[in-house]
């Protein structure tokens, strides 16, 4: 397809943007005769070259290569790529390491001990680096819903998870905006991360909420939110929230992280985003893994015995939540780490000794170290946190991360749309067509 002289002056300085007929034929595998049946189909573009010559458009010919190689049996690597297989975004914010996440390159268990605070963390994720100067911490101002109304529409038994799935939704219908500038979209996600903290209280009765609103720095709020104003007096049990949810903060492509960029790469807004990263995390196999582990917490002890309840799970062949994670073989460090906080804050706690039976069970019978939901139901038995803020701290903590990906998302410019290998009634062939 010609393009006239000024695109054909273009295309020959271009270098790396086009490519030979010869050039294009060979990455494609085809004879030119079947290059150029794909211009006149539309599916590669071509510009005028020097002399007679054409170039082919570099980009369409990787498409057209890709989608071929797919058909042709590379579908299947690809396919395994979305099940905790190879790499599939490029992301300069967290790489999973055999001692646990490092954010930006900082080891999290190295952030924990340093005392820096989840918003200094929130940062980093965000912008690379740490604030020069620690911050009072973050406050919540007006939390920007009728919490009356709020609670009225929840149904009975609501967990916080469920208030902040409510409350994101009502939120973003007020103040949702797209096509914000990054420093913008960073100051509202500073103001949406202590709203879901102070509102996630709402599962506790409204003047809960409110109390926990009028505290300053997010584990302090979310203290008061799932604990009461006791809790959030209490600098050595808000330090210990404070490294949950630093520990929490991020984990590259997991489930509600990947579907928070995938509905950023369409340009909605980030109210939009975090809500469909929440309702992921609701499902039993992401966030909802606490509620499974707190399930095996009530059956330990109703039954009285933890290592009984282990050894009659091993010998039906049930699993037992909370151990087992593909990134980490050798063990999850970070429910190591939530492990030794929680003992730290809860010597002496029925439901605590419970879990670290069990925990030592799982250790003798040659299991790994628990994973993250564990250590995080163990912490908040440890701080006498109500059932469903195990779950909670997840998710607030969680948020960090997830601002994050949506922040580099944007930053990317592409969106996100795999394209599925059809194997259906009448499948065409890998020669059928490219596209």
């Amino acid at each position: 397809m010609s393009t006239g002289p000024k695109r054909a002056k273009e295309g020959a300085e271009a270098g790396a943007a086009y490519l030979t007929a010869a050039q294009a034929a060979e990455r494609l595998g085809v004879r030119r005769a079947t290059l150029y049946a794909y211009v006149s189909r539309g599916w590669l573009e071509s510009v005028p070259g020097r002399g007679r010559s054409r170039l082919y458009a570099a980009a369409d010919v990787e498409r057209l290569r890709a989608r071929s190689e797919a058909r042709s049996g590379h579908g299947p690597v690809a396919g395994a790529a979305l099940r905790w297989g190879e790499p599939v975004i490029a992301s300069e914010i967290t790489a999973i390491t055999p001692e646990g996440p490092r954010y930006r390159g900082r080891l999290v268990a190295e952030l924990v001990a340093s005392k820096i605070s989840y918003e200094a963390v929130a940062e980093l994720l965000w912008r690379g680096s740490v604030p020069a100067e620690e911050s009072a911490g973050w406050s919540v101002g007006r939390l920007g819903v009728g919490l009356r109304r709020l609670e009225g529409d929840l149904p009975a038994g609501a967990e916080p998870v469920d208030v902040l799935r409510l409350a994101v939704a009502v939120l973003g219908a007020k103040e949702g905006a797209v096509g914000l500038a990054e420093a913008a979209e960073e100051e509202l996600a500073r103001r949406l991360l202590v709203r879901l903290a102070a509102l996630s209280g709402l599962a506790y009765g409204a003047e809960r909420a409110r109390g926990a609103a009028e505290e300053r720095g997010l584990a302090r709020i979310l203290g008061h939110a799932l604990g009461g104003p006791a809790l959030a007096r209490d600098d050595a049990r808000v330090a210990v929230i404070e490294a949950a949810l630093i520990l929490s903060a991020d984990h590259e492509l997991n489930t509600s992280t990947f579907a928070a960029r995938v509905v950023a790469s369409t340009g909605a807004d980030l109210h939009a985003c975090v809500s469909a990263a929440l309702s992921a995390l609701s499902g039993p196999l992401h966030g909802g893994a606490c509620r499974r582990v707190e399930g095996l917490l009530d059956e330990a002890g109703s039954r009285g015995s933890p290592a009984q309840v282990v050894r009659q799970r091993f010998a039906r062949g049930d699993a037992v939540p909370g151990f087992g994670h593909p990134l980490y073989p050798a063990g999850d460090p970070r429910g190591t780490a939530l492990l030794e906080l929680a003992a730290s804050a809860g010597a002496g706690q029925r439901a605590l000794r419970t879990m670290m039976s069990i925990a030592a069970e799982m250790t003798a019978a040659g299991h790994p170290a628990p994973t993250l939901d564990f250590g995080l139901v163990a912490l908040a038995e440890a701080l006498e946190l109500p059932r469903g803020a195990a779950t909670a701290l997840f998710a607030v903590g969680r948020s960090a991360g997830w601002v994050a990906h949506v922040l580099e998302q944007r930053r990317s410019g592409f969106l996100l749309r795999p394209t599925a290998r059809y194997v259906g009634p009448e499948a065409m062939t890998p020669a059928a067509q490219p596209d």
